[in-house]
């Protein structure tokens, strides 16, 4: 009796298994949008959309302030070797959705800034996963601060195209840009900066618009992979920051400031 009884256990867990473990597998097999993040970066999706000049082909662009940009893909950066190549400024990503922190940013945020450039940092933003404000208190929290001490930028805002899925995230150009305010009024109730704004003049028509009220109170961080920046986003007069190139002289992407050395340091303070 009692061998019986074994048996049909067995035969009971076995059933249980057999129909549990390929549902785990399947769930292994399709990651949640939170944990595929970290892909993103300044960037990551705009020669796919826009393409542009061949990698580390643009000229430097004359004038200016020469800088960088740099995410997790670069590991540990040679700092002093990127200054003696005429950087002078360099962003970091700090964040991305609220799941994703940069397990290189010590390196390269603090490593920038001990090597003489002015820092900052950056947040890649999945406006699909979270409220704007959700992910504003995320960077903010793990290094998207700032500081008037002259070497430090404005918190950075990357919003582009969609790594993960549709262009726009799923979101309307109304909800898209009210989901950018609300990100920039925490940033700026936590760290008296309104965030920087990195894009693409062809990904803002199509998912903000011609919705104008960025431009009078945020700097804009503009990408495009050719000799000039080109026609801005609706809203903004001039481009401070230009990612021109995503190769070059220094690791990761290649910027330049618009303006002089003492008009850096004036945006750095505040």
């Amino acid at each position: 009796m009692r061998i019986r009884r074994c048996i049909t256990l067995l035969s009971t867990l076995g059933a249980a298994l057999a129909v549990t473990v390929p549902a785990a597998a399947s769930t292994a097999s399709a990651p949640s949008d939170d944990r595929r993040h970290g892909l993103g970066h300044a960037g990551s999706t705009l020669r796919a959309h826009e393409g542009g000049a061949a990698p580390g082909t643009v000229p430097q662009p004359r004038g200016g302030v020469a800088g960088m940009d740099v995410s997790s893909h670069q590991g540990n950066v040679n700092w002093p070797a990127a200054w003696r190549a005429g950087a002078r400024f360099a962003i970091v990503k700090a964040t991305e959705g609220t799941s994703y922190r940069n397990p290189r940013y010590g390196q390269q945020y603090n490593g920038s800034y001990n090597a003489g450039m002015i820092r900052g940092a950056y947040h890649f933003a999945i406006p699909s996963s979270s409220s704007g404000a959700a992910q504003a208190d995320y960077f903010v929290d793990n290094g998207g601060g700032w500081k008037a001490d002259g070497r430090t930028l404005p918190p950075a805002l990357d919003i582009e195209y969609n790594p993960y899925g549709s262009i726009c995230y799923g979101l309307s150009r109304a909800a898209m840009a009210a989901w950018i305010d609300d990100f920039s009024r925490t940033v700026h109730a936590r760290t008296g900066r309104h965030p920087m704004i990195y894009t693409s003049t062809n990904w803002w028509k199509q998912c903000v618009g011609d919705n104008a009220s960025f431009g009078m109170k945020h700097p804009l961080w503009i990408a495009r992979y050719s000799s000039a920046p080109g026609p801005l986003p609706a809203g903004w007069a001039a481009h401070t920051i230009w990612q021109y190139d995503d190769a070059g002289r220094f690791p990761g992407d290649q910027n330049v400031f618009n303006g002089s050395a003492a008009q850096l340091r004036k945006l750095a303070t505040g």
